[in-house]
């Protein structure tokens, strides 16, 4: 029988979750190493899309989205202010930026119910790649316990385009879920009821189409 130590190291080696955290850190480390201003942006509108969209979907992460998403706006600004020849180069603020996802979101998604950490990187990866990720038309949510359903639909919502739509399948009218919606997404979603009970809820939620579309 193997030792108890080589037993750790082949389960680490093999556990999917081990994997989508390296595979997040080589991406930062490319970053880190001199990512041009075009592929930092594609990185932070393709994170949002991904990770912070599952963990916006839950009381206990919603905050750090929101601190994440200015940090994001931030580097957006910087770089846009970067033509200038006074603007100071966004290290500093990548560098803090990339920490905050390791140290203290990845570990929120791993501990997130119903947060799919491996699919959330790898959906990550296709869209820096130009790939978009498999989106379902019908999320049914039936079967998967309440406390993990929110992160699971928030995850389908960061993968909608403007206009893009699913329709949601639920055994309870979905009102707290609305209403998350509105504190994370105000104003940039739709909610139309399809099937309205007594034994099951149809929604149809969509992102909005942007103005003048």
């Amino acid at each position: 029988m193997a030792p108890p130590s080589e037993i750790y190291i082949e389960s680490t080696e093999t556990d999917p979750a081990v994997h989508a955290r390296h595979a997040l850190r080589r991406i930062h480390q490319r970053l880190r190493e001199g990512a041009g201003p075009d592929e930092l942006r594609g990185y932070l509108e393709a994170c949002d899309r991904t990770l912070y969209g599952a963990a916006s979907g839950a009381a206990e992460t919603r905050l750090l989205v929101r601190a994440l998403r200015t940090s994001a706006s931030a580097l957006h600004r910087r770089l846009d202010a970067s033509g200038d020849g006074d603007a100071p180069a966004p290290e500093a603020l990548l560098d803090a930026h990339l920490l905050m996802e390791e140290e203290v979101l990845l570990p929120a998604l791993l501990a997130l119910p119903g947060a799919d950490l491996p699919l959330l990187v790898a959906d990550l990866e296709g869209l820096l790649k130009g790939e978009e990720p498999e989106s379902p038309a019908v999320v049914d949510v039936r079967e998967i316990p309440h406390g993990r359903r929110h992160p699971r639909i928030f995850a389908r919502f960061a993968r909608l385009a403007p206009g893009e739509s699913f329709t949601l399948v639920n055994n309870h009218d979905p009102r707290p879920l609305r209403r998350e919606f509105e504190a994370t997404h105000p104003d940039a979603f739709t909610w139309e009821y399809v099937e309205s009970g007594p034994e099951q809820w149809r929604i149809l939620i969509g992102r909005k189409a942007a103005a003048g579309a």
